[in-house]
């Protein structure tokens, strides 16, 4: 079994997003492990990119500091190799299909498979053109995580079949970031996913609070989060880590309450 399937086994899963080198990277490493003393079960890194499409404010401002601060790809592979000397639940990137492009594929994903990451989540990948990374993706037993957003309507089905990892279900419409409230029937997209695959599922985008978590998860097999956990490194800074901890702590026992 995958160590990404594994992350949902028997329970309902909570997924951190952290962006890698902000504000550095030894901060970065604090939080993930951090996020991983206090339950996380599966920890998305992203990489950062100079044009985030499927990002908000929040996120795109981290990936211009830690792009300004000289965080590279390559110091990123770095960085993931000394994190798996003690961090032991699946980490995925979360990044662009050009930052694979522009690193050369067959490198960019068999460096993942080396260093210990265990799947890619590329939000600008059309389904369609997939055949691009999964041959090489599937070589090197790295997974390609699918998006499943309210637009595949009538794609669910067929994304589903093919998916490998976890399913990553975009909650609403638009670019990520905290919302108040998420008016999309995920209840109708889990069942159209569930019907086709066995592959778990979590949703992500707009979650910030534990009641929502808690909602997100009892729908689906367990929810994620970025732009909140951003907001408190933006606010802690160096000093971030205990306090994205408190907050992992209080997301995974909202999920765990399914």
């Amino acid at each position: 079994m995958s160590r990404i399937k594994e992350a949902f086994q028997d329970k309902k899963a909570f997924i951190p997003f952290i962006t890698c080198g902000f504000p550095d990277l030894e901060t970065t490493g604090k939080i993930v492990r951090a996020a991983q003393e206090n339950g996380a079960d599966l920890i998305e890194l992203g990489i950062p990119f100079s044009d985030p499409t499927a990002e908000g404010p929040v996120i795109q401002g981290a990936n211009v500091k830690a792009l300004e601060g000289g965080v590279t790809t390559d110091k990123i592979f770095e960085f993931v190799r000394e994190l798996r000397k003690d961090v032991t639940v699946p980490m995925v990137f979360m990044t662009y299909a050009n930052v694979v492009f522009s690193y050369g594929s067959e490198r960019f994903i068999s460096t993942c498979a080396r260093v210990g990451i265990d799947g890619i989540i590329l939000p600008d990948l059309p389904f369609e053109e997939k055949d691009e990374f999964d041959p090489i993706c599937k070589k090197y037993e790295v997974d390609l995580v699918s998006l499943i957003a309210p637009t595949s309507e009538n794609r669910i089905a067929m994304i589903a079949k093919e998916a490998s990892g976890f399913i990553y279900i975009v909650s609403s419409l638009g670019v990520t970031g905290v919302r108040s409230e998420i008016t999309t029937d995920i209840g109708a997209m889990v069942k159209l996913v569930k019907e086709n695959t066995d592959v778990p599922c979590a949703v992500g985008f707009g979650i910030s609070k534990p009641e929502q978590a808690r909602k997100m998860a009892g729908l689906s097999d367990g929810a994620i989060v970025g732009s909140a956990i951003i907001r408190i490194i933006e606010q802690y800074g160096r000093e971030a880590a205990p306090y994205v901890g408190e907050y992992v702590k209080s997301m995974k026992e909202a999920v765990m309450d399914n």
